[in-house]
């Protein structure tokens, strides 16, 4: 799950993480009276307008402005508040700006050079330990450096048995070039944003950039937080900032159905029982020279109510030329899935789309029956084979 940044960095306040301040505002007007609340609280003169969508990118795009006056405040977030922002992580649609968070101006000169880093806790799927990744490249994507200057990013792996240790973060202030109160502020901010990504079971943080201000101090000025849904049962107060409105609809709908269900960009629609079953059956697409268009998990109780809430959702994509059903009865039976597409099948009405049902597992046979019994557009099959084979024929 995301989280929008004013959340992220509400969150890492907590767990001693120093950050740009900013309160959030839904109009120009309530914009204009979070600025000289803002200026009361830091003394700011100049304030930060910045767009709250799930995305990166956003200064690129229009979304992240300086304002020098009040008017400036009015005038910015009036532009931001409503536009279609559009930048490399959003795709051509963009994403509709229904928030802006006034942020306190952290780049005023000082007797300080001012310096941005870049910081990321993942984890490395390799070997299952999570990483800090680092550069003194700020305020850039990441796969920029990476392409371009390889040698700039630093990784530091945390071993689970004991943890980020003090040598650690030392080290990464270190090879961040940092010296005194600087480096202090940069060990003390690394301690404090590793126990916040262990906390919240957070699957990835990405701060970037981390300011050195003009006065020596260390505070991200933006964060991206990924949070392990998996653990959310734990944090149900994290789980309440969930924002349906940036999230794909019809994958908002599917989870309202208990349906696990992924957009993809392809042609073949998808629905199986089983997360392993359904890569499996990705994998039979591509091979026979489709591109799967989701991942549609029904889980253990594909119903009728199930199966057929599964199919108006694949049909909402008009991309899909055709549906690869793919059931392993094990916990359910097939004939009872069989007769669950039947009756779906009749209550969405016609379906222009040809449907390849493969069935396997308790009363197979009697589902394929059934299936072919019925006098839709409906193509059975049993083996793994046939259902490739049957793609491969809709797809000729």
């Amino acid at each position: 799950m995301n989280i929008h940044e004013y959340q992220a960095k509400d969150i890492l306040k907590k767990y001693g993480v120093a950050v740009q301040e900013g309160i959030l505002a839904h109009t120009p007007e309530e914009a204009v009276a979070a600025a000289k609340k803002m200026q009361e609280l830091t003394g700011t003169s100049w304030w930060v307008v910045k767009a709250q969508v799930h995305a990166g990118g956003r200064g690129k795009g229009g979304g992240i402005k300086l304002a020098k006056s009040l008017d400036d405040v009015a005038r910015i977030s009036g532009e931001i508040l409503g536009m279609t922002l559009v930048t490399p992580q959003t795709g051509a649609e963009g994403k509709f700006v229904r928030k802006v968070m006034i942020a306190q101006d952290v780049y005023e000169p000082g007797p300080e050079e001012i310096k941005e880093f870049y910081v990321s806790i993942l984890l490395n799927r390799q070997t299952g330990r999570n990483t800090v990744m680092y550069t003194t490249e700020g305020g850039m994507d990441i796969e920029t450096v990476a392409h371009n200057t390889p040698e700039k990013i630093f990784n530091e792996e945390i071993d689970p048995r004991v943890g980020l240790q003090a040598f650690q973060a030392r080290k990464i202030a270190y090879n961040l070039g940092l010296t005194g109160e600087a480096n202090k502020g940069m060990v003390k901010f690394i301690n404090a944003l590793y126990k916040a990504y262990e906390g919240i079971d957070a699957s990835m943080f990405e701060i970037n950039p981390v300011l050195k201000t003009s006065q020596g101090k260390i505070m991200a000025v933006d964060a991206k937080v990924n949070l392990d849904e998996n653990g959310l049962y734990r944090h149900p107060e994290i789980y309440a900032l969930r924002d349906t409105d940036e999230e794909d609809p019809t994958e908002v709908e599917a989870g309202a159905h208990n349906l696990n269900y992924v957009k993809l960009d392809g042609n073949i629609g998808c629905m199986v029982n089983g997360a392993g079953l359904a890569m499996a059956t990705m994998d039979i697409i591509k091979l026979a020279g489709g591109d799967p268009a989701n991942f549609l998990d029904v889980g253990g109780t594909a119903d009728a109510a199930r199966v057929e809430e599964a199919f108006r959702i694949i049909l909402r994509d008009p991309n899909v030329k055709a549906i690869l059903v793919n059931i392993f009865g094990g916990i359910v039976r097939c004939d009872r899935v069989a007769q669950g597409i039947v009756d779906a099948y009749k209550n969405i009405g016609e379906i222009k789309v040809p449907i390849i049902v493969r069935l396997q597992g308790t009363n197979a046979k009697e589902a394929k029956q059934i299936i072919d019994d019925s006098g839709l557009l409906v193509k059975s099959a049993i083996l793994l084979q046939e259902a490739a084979d049957k793609v491969k024929e809709v797809l000729a």
